[in-house]
């Protein structure tokens, strides 16, 4: 029988998701070699405070220099957890010049240099893994990767940030307010102290962009990805979105038309009960692939966590491991840049409040507005908000975003509209 092959890795930070790769990878190291034929071993891990215990790991391997662990020529594959860009990202290609491959789970780096570093990669003949990077307890960057390859995918939509995803749920289910389901979410540590880059939908605009790159092999940043939060919505929104069928979800969405061109985007938007992203509730992640021959799969499960992303990232050490024992790497291929669309171009639905004077042909007036526009109206409800004014809220056919700006100006000088509220874009049934 062949003796087990060594592997040692290096590990970059120790913090939620370091501590708990570390423990993984003890705690199932015998049936790694079983499975595998391979020991992989901790071999040093970098920290900012060595004095500070990490559960799982050896106080032995500790050091605050990544860069040495980097350059240690007895590691063979990088796990980098300390988060951040510049410097990380140098310590990354500092790794691909040595052969090492890297598995990260760092979604700001690759969304920001993720295509400068696949190149790097490859040149270097090493692999870059990153399934813990987007919806990290879902094995779905990988099948993107890999088993939908040859697929001609046109759309993907997803839940990947789990706070906003318990906060929308809190205020569906419970009736709770926004501000109340925030400090809920912060009480239980799904949200930080500052939830700016979760509620504001940055962290899920860095997601879109690698789901995009890996979708279309096409180099989409995060510069590229249209952004709108959750910060807007508000427990009347989340009443009338459920009495008209739907519930409102904080997607990333990203598609390509039949010219190749690539729209990316992140936004509150309303999904019909129906459809199989509705059901996504508390802090879980769902992505919703659709393509030529798959025709629609869905990817769900836990999107975050220490063990959840840890248990991807042990994965990938798997894999990449193997490969450097057989002295090859997998790729993603060229990554020309994409051409965007921008946001003014791409269609949708939309959800509209409008109050306004409830009298003989106002309802007239606001209708032309539309159709003056071309916005087509799908569905209008009605409701008094005093003895003279009324709250219309309208669902439209699908329209191009800049015509429906366009119909907003032209509500908004109307005599006869008080305010426009809320503006949500739908998924169409």
């Amino acid at each position: 029988m062949n003796a087990e092959r060594i592997v040692r890795l290096g590990v970059l930070g120790c913090g939620t998701v370091g501590s708990s790769f570390c423990e993984l990878i003890t705690e199932q190291a015998d049936e790694i070699a079983r499975r595998t034929g391979m020991r992989i071993e901790i071999a040093a891990v970098s920290v900012r405070d060595t004095a500070k215990p990490r559960r799982g790991v050896d106080a032995g391997l500790l050091t605050t220099d990544s860069a040495s662990i980097v350059a240690d020529p007895t590691i063979d594959v990088i796990i980098e957890t300390m988060g951040g860009v510049d410097h990380t990202k140098e310590l990354v290609l500092t790794a691909f010049a040595s052969g090492k491959p890297v598995v990260t789970a760092n979604k700001e780096l690759l969304a920001l240099h993720g295509p400068e570093l696949f190149e790097a990669a490859a040149s270097a003949g090493v692999d870059l893994a990153l399934e813990a990077s987007v919806a990290a307890g879902l094995p779905f960057i990988r099948a993107l990767r890999e088993s939908l390859t040859g697929e001609d995918v046109s759309r993907a939509m997803g839940i990947v940030n789990g706070t906003t995803n318990y906060i929308l749920s809190q205020m569906t289910e419970n009736g709770a307010s926004y501000d109340d389901a925030l400090a809920e979410a912060q009480r239980l540590g799904f949200a930080e102290a500052d939830p700016t880059a979760d509620v504001g939908g940055f962290d899920a605009g860095s997601k879109a962009a690698i789901i995009a790159t890996l979708a279309f092999r096409r180099a989409v940043r995060a510069g590229d990805v249209f952004i709108e939060g959750i910060e807007s919505i508000t427990a009347e929104d989340i009443s009338n979105a459920k009495r008209l069928g739907y519930v409102i979800k904080l997607l990333a969405v990203v598609e390509r038309d039949d010219a190749g061109s690539i729209a990316a985007r992140v936004h509150p938007t309303m999904v019909p009960t129906e459809h199989p992203l509705a059901s996504v509730r508390d802090s879980f992640n769902a992505v919703y692939v659709e393509g030529t021959g798959i025709d629609q799969i869905m990817f769900y499960g836990r999107g975050a966590g220490g063990h959840p992303t840890a248990a991807m990232m042990v994965g990938d050490a798997i894999d990449v491991a193997a490969n450097v024992g057989l002295g090859c790497h997998r790729g993603v291929g060229p990554l020309p840049d994409a051409t965007i669309i921008p946001i003014d171009d791409i269609t949708s639905a939309f959800y509209i409040s409008v109050d306004a004077l409830d009298q003989p042909g106002v309802l007239a007036d606001i209708a032309g507005a539309f159709g003056s526009r071309g916005v087509s109206i799908r569905s209008m409800e009605q409701e008094g908000i005093t003895d003279d004014a009324a709250r219309l809220v309208f669902i439209t056919h699908e329209a191009v975003e800049s015509d429906l700006r366009a119909t907003l100006i032209e509500l908004a000088d109307l005599a006869s509209v008080k305010n426009i509220g809320q503006v949500l874009r739908v998924v169409c049934d």
